[in-house]
């Protein structure tokens, strides 16, 4: 009986292992918004994307820079990477095992909620 119970508690915590990896995207969606209201394009990743509106962010262990060529707007707007919530229960929960599979697959990485560029 101790054996089983043992056995049930070591596949549930392999279970909740990895938090973030399991309950977060690839991707972290972030409003972007223009100080005028004006659809502008930007860039972020390689792919273009509109705004004002939502667009999708690869989380990565790396800063961002999202990017537009509309003349009447500033070119270029930092984004700040931040670590998920999620990540610090890991630890706790997953130990060593799960926080470094949330490391590994980056998506311990999140990054603002809002961003709002700024244009004449």
């Amino acid at each position: 009986m101790k054996f089983k119970a043992v056995f049930i508690l070591a596949i549930a915590t392999l279970f909740v292992s990895g938090c973030s990896s399991i309950l977060t995207e690839d991707t972290h969606k972030m409003n972007v918004s223009t100080s005028n209201g004006k659809k502008i394009e930007v860039q972020i990743d390689g792919t273009t994307q509109t705004a004002p509106g939502i667009i999708s962010v690869n989380k990565e262990n790396k800063d961002k820079i999202l990017v537009t060529t509309d003349a009447s707007c500033t070119s270029s707007t930092h984004l700040s990477k931040k670590i998920e919530p999620t990540f610090f229960i890991n630890i706790l929960s997953g130990g060593v095992y799960g926080s470094s599979t949330d490391y590994g697959t980056e998506k311990m990485w999140k990054y603002q909620d809002s961003v709002t560029i700024v244009c004449n």
